[in-house]
């Protein structure tokens, strides 16, 4: 595979001890879409600090197995893209860490997702999707489950709060629905509160007329894009992970940059990462 000198790649973590073929095809579809190159990742974890057993030719075959799987992957992406450049890396660090600095320079970062339990998200060694959430610059792809190519139209969901995060969703929803030739459904959830001195009515009113300002304007940008935009009551992970059922994607906006455990990671964001049966898009604020 030829190697790409740019640094605007997507990069994707490859995991040799699981099918990385659902995860592989999303990215290269969005590196063809997108025209950008593709980053093929491997990190191997270090060897274990011990004074009792060399661990050395474990992580020798640790490596040599990363090699392998990134090999295969990359044949396999090129196969499916034949235009599209790839390169290969292999790593020696923890996961977390090698695609949270790899996602410095990044277009944005494709993941797997085991669709681990809460417990075992932080204290599983092989957790990353949280973490890398939570810091990296760009937008981050957990793929977790396939996208749902054959809805007819196609449409992809993107939740709408009137945050600056969720305006650069936004922004990074419209570009991928046009890409797609898709439809965007821009949905904004209101959750009425316990205790409030203002009336439902009004707070209605104010997550109408906030979804509606966010959406305007778009359309001398993207003339052909079909937007709907709608105000939804209850859970927004409830509502968002139902109303993207049969989307291609799920995109919300992300607070911030979280701490390395990626604990910081909003409530919303990590609900969906659990719920979502599409693949979900978390992007930073601009």
């Amino acid at each position: 595979m030829s190697s790409t000198t740019g640094h605007r790649e997507i990069v994707v973590g490859i995991d040799p001890t699981r099918d990385w073929r659902l995860t592989m095809g999303w990215a290269a579809d969005e590196a063809h879409r997108r025209r950008r190159a593709l980053r093929l990742v491997v990190a191997v974890p270090p060897q274990h600090d011990t004074h009792h057993v060399d661990d050395t030719p474990r992580h020798l075959v640790r490596v040599s197995e990363g090699r392998e799987a990134v090999r295969a992957a990359a044949d396999w992406a090129h196969e499916r893209q034949p235009d599209t450049k790839i390169a290969t890396t292999v790593i020696d660090g923890f996961p977390a860490h090698v695609m949270t600095r790899l996602a410095q320079d990044a277009a944005m970062v494709v993941l797997g997702s085991r669709h681990l339990s809460r417990t075992e998200e932080y204290l599983s060694a092989g957790a990353l999707v949280l973490p890398v959430t939570a810091q990296a610059p760009c937008p981050v792809a957990v793929v977790g489950e396939a996208e749902h190519s054959t809805q007819n139209p196609p449409y992809v969901v993107v939740g709408v709060d009137g945050s600056e995060p969720s305006l650069s969703a936004l922004a990074f929803a419209l570009e991928e629905a046009d890409v797609r030739q898709a439809e965007l459904r821009a949905i904004a959830v209101w959750q009425p509160p316990v205790f409030s001195r203002r009336s439902s009515d009004t707070m209605f009113e104010t997550e109408r007329r906030q979804l509606s300002e966010a959406t305007a304007g778009w359309a001398e940008k993207y003339p052909g894009l079909h937007l709907t935009h709608e105000v939804r009551v209850g859970s927004p992970v409830e509502i968002l992970a139902e109303a993207a059922e049969q989307a291609l994607c799920l995109v919300v906006g992300r607070r911030g940059r979280g701490g390395y455990t990626g604990m910081r990671v909003g409530s919303v964001v990590r609900g969906l990462l659990h719920r979502a049966r599409c693949p979900v898009v978390t992007v930073p604020p601009r």
